[in-house]
């Protein structure tokens, strides 16, 4: 600065200098603005990995626990739940919080993907300590704990250390919320800061639920209830199928050496289970139950009983059905789906007569070449090794009905003159037929009758007008006759098709 008596304008050339310096000494590096972006982005990740290790959690014991032992699972699931909604409402709080930093920041920038005024200084410390906000999140983060703690039994906080908490400073005078929103905090900053509580929030919550949860499996299990189970893959066979169940005790103990009889004779044991097998001989509904005798520690005998156990035995059967229409045609690719009750569909194997057929998992495509009839024949491997017909279809082939010509798509009436002779192209069209087949023009004529004039007849290969045609028509009036005669078609079969003559009178 100047020595000496200074003016008025070079005291504020000075005190412009001071504010500047001050400002450089503010100023945040772009680097360090990007290091707090990419924490951001970790920390974002990291809380997706917990929240979805958490809807895990509870799906799996949903789909376990709470079937299984619904009496008993119902209260654990339902205050681990508790916890789950106690973090969603810490999280809610700083979400909107965050929603006002965005605000205020002007949004995001396409070019570093952070907020537009991430290096601002005065967002933070407007919203969070002049508005007192973050004493409110201080609070609300404090309050979360507590809720999340008490929500566990006093031997089950045991080795707990949620790490989501919010302390003033030991040594000095700053509070917590002044020293991660106060003076000097980039908006950035404060942005990762609200991250990681969510994220730390996320974490209590998992670690809470976790041990919740687990209070189903540190029950010490009770074997003095049983119940006898008879488990067969399927009800329902073919004739030749053999019929298998497996009849076993639940929680049982390897110790322990069951007897199992169905119809008084004894079952052999596998890992002690018995299983039950008898041959089909016959159609008709069946039943059975199984007995299973455990000798209890004082040396009595307890029995259970299964449940009445029915099964099915039918005659060989499949189902062929076309997926659009009850007939094959010609020139298309006709999907067909193939099954039979009782059979898995990878066992199932397809032939034809009159045609081919390729496919599998229960769909095909059948393709045919000439009318007349084709049959699918379905056999199955209804036992190891064993191969035998299922059932047979029959199908009739049939060539694709013929489309139908139009022109300014009508087949005959009357059309305006303009609309006559804007249209260049006959068309033949497919009408009420499911499948996508398309057939082409290949050759037609054309004849103009003008009222008091001589007929004009013009023939064309494929389906535009000819220039001579288009020409003709232009001199049409009312009262001109147009008409389109010996229209031959060819489809995907490779026929050629007469159609039928298009006879327009124009007005």
């Amino acid at each position: 600065m100047a020595a000496g008596r200074e003016t008025t304008r070079q005291k504020m050339i000075n005190i412009m200098y001071l504010v500047l310096l001050a400002m450089l000494a503010l100023n945040v590096s772009d680097s360090i603005l990007n290091a707090f972006k990419n924490i951001n982005d970790s920390l974002e990740t990291s809380r997706s990995n917990v929240n979805t290790s958490v809807t895990q959690l509870f799906s799996s014991f949903e789909a376990t626990k709470l079937k299984e032992e619904p009496e008993r699972a119902r209260p654990i699931y339902e205050r681990a739940k508790q916890a789950q909604a106690v973090s969603e409402e810490l999280n809610a709080y700083i979400e909107q919080l965050k929603k006002e930093f965005v605000t205020a920041g002007q949004g995001y920038s396409e070019d570093t993907g952070d907020l537009v005024q991430r290096d601002n200084t005065d967002i933070s410390p407007g919203i969070m300590i002049n508005q007192k906000k973050g004493a409110a999140l201080k609070a609300k983060i404090n309050e979360t704990r507590e809720k999340l703690s008490s929500l566990l039994d006093e031997k089950d906080k045991t080795g707990l250390n949620l790490a989501l908490q919010a302390n003033d400073p030991v040594k000095g005078r700053r509070s917590w919320e002044d020293v991660n929103f106060g003076e000097g905090t980039p908006l950035t900053a404060a942005m990762t800061i609200l991250t990681k509580i969510q994220t730390d929030a996320k974490n209590a919550e998992a670690d809470v639920v976790k041990r919740i949860l687990g209070k189903m499996d540190q029950a010490v299990v009770n074997l003095d209830k049983f119940a006898a189970v008879a488990v067969a893959p399927t009800s329902y066979l073919i004739q030749g199928q053999p019929y298998t169940a497996e009849v076993f005790l639940t929680a049982y103990d390897s110790r322990t050496s069951p007897s199992i009889t169905v119809g008084g004779a004894n079952l052999p044991l596998r890992d002690g289970k018995g299983v039950y097998s008898v041959p089909t001989t016959r159609e008709g509904v069946f039943s059975w139950s199984g007995i299973v005798k455990v000798k209890q520690t004082d040396g009595t005998i307890k029995e259970y009983r299964t449940p009445e156990q029915k099964y099915q035995v039918a005659r060989p059967s499949a189902v062929v059905s076309p997926d659009k229409m009850n007939v094959f045609y010609i020139g298309v690719a006709n999907p067909v789906s193939v099954s039979a009750p009782g059979i898995p569909k990878e066992n199932l194997r397809v032939s034809m007569q009159g045609g081919s057929i390729k496919g599998a998992g229960g769909k095909y495509i059948v393709t045919v070449s000439s009318p007349g009839q084709a049959k699918v024949s379905v056999s199955a491997e209804v036992a190891p090794g064993k191969v035998q017909t299922v059932g047979t279809t029959d199908f009739r082939v049939k060539r694709i009905p013929d489309p139908v010509a139009k022109f300014v798509g009508k087949t005959g009436g009357v059309a305006s003159s303009v609309a006559i002779k804007s249209q260049s192209k006959v068309f033949a069209m497919l009408e009420n037929f499911d499948f996508d087949a398309r057939f082409d023009v290949t050759r037609f004529t054309l004849i103009i009758a003008k009222p008091r004039a001589d007929a004009v007849v013009l023939s064309t290969t494929g389906n535009t007008l000819s220039a001579a045609m288009k020409s003709a028509l232009a001199g049409i009036g009312p009262g001109s006759r147009v008409i389109f005669d010996n229209i031959i078609a060819v489809g995907p079969d490779g026929s050629q098709r007469s159609l039928n003559s298009i006879a327009l009178t124009a007005n």
